[in-house]
């Protein structure tokens, strides 16, 4: 189970704090990064690939040149995915057309997630994104007529300039679209981003609870109502286009981040401490030290384009534990909870940073 993070955009928008660079010029560089990254890690790959699923995101996947995803595709020691993300932006897709699709799932993509946000032209405007309503339809039909089967699109709500009306226009759009699965975010101020440094001088004043309420509700019924099942906070599909990969992260299965700002989670034991060490090994010829525990770390990589290193952390029982809760109550099936199961409503769901923490 491998997550690449491609840090290449052509433009920032205005909402965003990942790790991204416009210097789409040192694809190249990068990309021998990755490879030798995955060259080094994998064991630790072949570890997760029980789950055999690869998710390529960014920045935007989309603008590294095919040959050059195909380098990195070509070096990754995986056989037979059972799902295949990659996200491309719209503008993209319908620059390159559907030769590139194809190029796409000839390298053996099968799921595509395209980030839509709005179908709003003034609002996508604001947000800083390089395409429009017209060319996200385009891009649609160019994608289905490559032969993608698993189309994925994003939105975005509770944006303070977004009237329900507007949002509601969207979602017909998108439904028109039939996607196989939809993901709606509710935009959150991000340190470090423009958006931050617009509410910092008075340029933008954030949405209110309730309007975030309404948006999410709103966006909670319209999708139920097309036949798409509700199964994770933001996360909505029908019947058996779950995202296999995502469901991994919120059941906290191993997985190998590769790439600047990659994140990754490993399971294994921990040995007692012996001559004044301790640490993380999978050595079965060791485990006669005594004392062996599960533990699980999570580590990630610095946030730099060419010779990234990577940090990481041990977490605890009682880390362990919280990260089950909290990520098992953001699905549609809950988590065990002294005994009994537990889950949350929709209602329950747009609080439930609150509802967590009470659990906790």
């Amino acid at each position: 189970m491998i997550y690449i993070h491609v840090p290449f955009c052509k433009s920032f928008c205005t909402y965003c704090d990942f790790y991204s660079e416009t210097r789409v010029c040192e694809a190249g560089l990068y990309a021998r990064d990755v490879i030798a990254e995955a060259q080094a890690r994998r064991e630790e790959i072949l570890a997760t690939s029980a789950l055999d699923t690869i998710y390529i995101g960014g920045g935007t996947p989309s603008v590294l040149p095919p040959d050059v995803l195909k380098s990195i595709v070509n070096a990754l020691p995986l056989q037979g995915k059972e799902e295949f993300t990659i996200e491309v932006n719209p503008e993209d897709i319908v620059t390159r057309g559907e030769s590139y699709v194809k190029e796409l799932l000839a390298m053996g993509v099968s799921r595509i997630s395209m980030g839509v946000q709005s179908l709003d032209d003034a609002l996508l405007r604001w947000m800083g994104r390089r395409h429009d309503s017209a060319r996200t339809i385009q891009a649609a039909t160019i994608i289905r007529e490559a032969g993608v089967k698993n189309l994925s699109l994003d939105v975005i709500y509770g944006i303070s300039y977004l009237g329900d009306e507007t949002l509601a226009s969207t979602l017909e759009g998108i439904l028109a679209l039939r996607p196989e699965h939809i993901s709606a975010y509710q935009l959150s101020i991000e340190s470090g981003s423009a958006l931050a440094r617009m509410v910092e001088d008075g340029r933008y004043t954030e949405a209110d609870e309730e309007q975030c309420r309404r948006q999410y509700l709103l966006i909670c019924q319209r999708l139920r109502e097309a036949g798409y099942r509700h199964y994770e906070i933001s996360n909505w599909a029908l019947p058996g286009f779950e995202a296999v990969h995502n469901s991994a992260y919120w059941k906290r299965l191993p997985y190998v981040g590769l790439g600047p700002g990659a994140h990754s989670l490993r399971i294994g034991r921990a040995a007692a401490a012996k001559d004044g060490k301790s640490g993380y090994e999978q050595e079965n010829s060791e485990k006669e030290a005594g004392g062996w525990e599960e533990v699980q770390v999570r580590s990630w990589n610095s946030e730099t384009l060419s010779g990234w290193t990577a940090e990481s952390e041990t977490l605890n029982k009682e880390q362990i534990r919280e990260e089950e809760i909290m990520l098992g109550l953001r699905t549609a099936e809950g988590t065990d909870i002294d005994g009994r199961r537990v889950k949350l409503s929709e209602e329950d769901w747009f609080i439930a940073d609150s509802i967590i923490v009470n659990y906790l």
